[in-house]
């Protein structure tokens, strides 16, 4: 018994949806499970298949991306989680996946354009994406560089974390977050489907307009803060 044991087992459990939701190809993402407790995360091994995978196998990483527990390599992403758990006190778990629609957004360098209410019911305004690195970021450590990006795009936008819980990297592909692996799932799958959307409607519409400010409200305030009334 090790007392990583819940969050490795969690880490499993969350790895192994990505395939199941069309989130992920091959050996392609990864998600992390952090317990601030101990001080550390689990996350997958690096270039291992889905399909392989199993609970001993998750990697146990300290929030300096040094390998605790583990006899195989984490993933080459590490350093991206590391840098974002320690930077972003309230995130539970981190989802990186290279889905179609939302990495082709990355690729083309561009927000998601909030054209309806589904995006709205999820985030009150354009999904940001990130400035592509620099080649001197680049050329640096690489994973590293990947977790400022993420968070300078916030500082300058001037964003919350704990209300826009998804993002794409210019020219990379998307990130998600949360408090709990459930929910940071939840959310890489969201943004894929807005993903999706997003691209379907300027194909119909080039000239599509974005949602109207009330109807942006409407929804985000039913599902989330004070006078949120969705759900049970």
């Amino acid at each position: 018994m090790s007392k990583y044991d819940s969050i490795r087992q969690a880490a499993l459990e969350a790895n192994l949806k990505l395939p199941e939701l069309g989130l992920v190809i091959f050996t392609f993402g990864n998600v992390s499970v952090c317990d601030r407790k101990l001080g550390a995360f689990a996350i997958k091994p690096s270039g291992v298949h889905y399909s392989e995978l199993e609970a001993d196998m998750m990697v146990i990483v300290d929030i300096d991306g040094n390998t605790i527990e583990g006899e195989l390599r984490p993933s080459s992403d590490t350093l991206t989680h590391a840098y974002l758990y320690k930077s972003w006190s309230e995130i539970g778990a981190i989802v990186h996946t290279h889905s179609t629609h939302a990495t082709a957004w990355a690729q083309a360098q561009r927000d998601i354009p909030i054209l309806g209410t589904t995006h709205a019911d999820h985030v009150a305004g354009n999904i940001p994406c990130a400035l592509p690195m620099s080649p001197e970021m680049v050329k640096g450590n690489y994973e590293l560089e990947t977790g400022k990006q993420i968070t300078q795009c916030f500082t300058d936008r001037k964003l919350d974390y704990r209300q826009v819980e998804m993002m794409l990297v210019g020219s990379h592909a998307p990130f998600c977050w949360g408090k709990d692996s459930a929910k940071a799932i939840y959310n890489a799958a969201i943004l894929e489907e807005i993903a999706r959307m997003a691209t379907l409607t300027l194909q119909i519409n080039p000239a599509a307009p974005p949602l109207s400010n009330a109807l942006v409200k409407k929804h985000y305030t039913r599902k989330h803060g004070p006078d949120a009334y969705y759900g049970q």
